[in-house]
């Protein structure tokens, strides 16, 4: 897989690449992209793979004006300009689900059908209620559980990481919460827009997802006027890490429609 780096309206870019045929942009959840996953491979065997490390994340830059979720969804279709690429299809998870809905409400007409995985991005509940846990408030442990099916399998050890891999691990959960903190996990304007994103679109969850209720996502796959659900098995909340499998068949098959 090629890795490079683009300047988009002062953000270096980091930008990997591989597959060939028609595009498919995928976009990361808080644990930024790493090449090296099952998942990327399996879709590059398919498809033109296209997936950049959000600002802040990985080793892009964050530049001083980017300083929400909405900011990077404009980056990113600077980023399919500078590419050359009309109409994409695009797969978000988590918080890269959230940059692929405020894409698809400002310009719909960029991708031709939408996948998300576990997305967070808007308010559905009460005010005085967390949709989504904070997970900052809690210990590693506690949070392997809401993330993972089987978190001693997903279990990362540090002393096996390299300083380089250390310090982008830490520098993703700076960004992660300068990005989300305030309001927590949504934009407030954003679920009164996504009656714009009218393309096909696949709402996933894993079935143990702790971070994203299965009532959270049928609330929000509601929103859009052309949506559906679907459950992979034992997963939490990083499907395509878990089950690459189930998650790469699941979205090819809808892609193929």
């Amino acid at each position: 897989m090629s890795r490079k780096t683009i300047a988009v309206a002062g953000a270096g870019l980091e930008l990997f690449e591989a597959g060939q045929g028609a595009p498919l942009l995928w976009l990361h959840g808080g644990e930024g992209f790493d090449p090296r996953h099952e998942f990327a491979g399996l879709l590059a065997a398919r498809r033109r793979l296209l997936a950049p490390s959000h600002p802040g994340f990985g080793k892009s830059s964050l530049p001083d004006w980017l300083d929400g979720i909405a900011d990077i969804a404009y980056l990113y279709l600077e980023l399919l300009d500078r590419l050359d690429i009309r109409q994409t299809d695009v797969v978000g998870c988590s918080i890269g689900g959230w940059i692929a809905a405020e894409m698809a409400t400002k310009a719909p007409e960029r991708i031709r059908r939408l996948v998300m995985v576990g997305p967070v991005g808007v308010k559905l509940g009460p005010a005085d209620k967390l949709d989504i846990p904070d997970i900052f408030a809690m210990p590693q442990d506690a949070l392997d559980r809401l993330l993972f099916h089987d978190p001693a399998r997903m279990k990362t050890d540090p002393e096996s990481m390299s300083d380089d891999e250390l310090a982008i691990r830490v520098r993703n959960l700076e960004t992660l919460a300068l990005l989300t903190w305030e309001p927590w996990m949504h934009n407030p304007k954003l679920k009164h827009r996504l009656q714009r994103a009218a393309m096909p679109a696949l709402f996933l969850r894993g079935e143990s997802d702790g971070i994203v209720s299965a009532e959270y996502l049928q609330g929000y796959a509601r929103l859009l006027p052309d949506a559906r659900t679907a459950t992979i098995a034992a997963a939490g909340h990083a499907p395509q890490l878990e089950q690459p499998g189930a998650v790469a068949e699941a979205v090819t098959r809808f892609l193929q429609e």
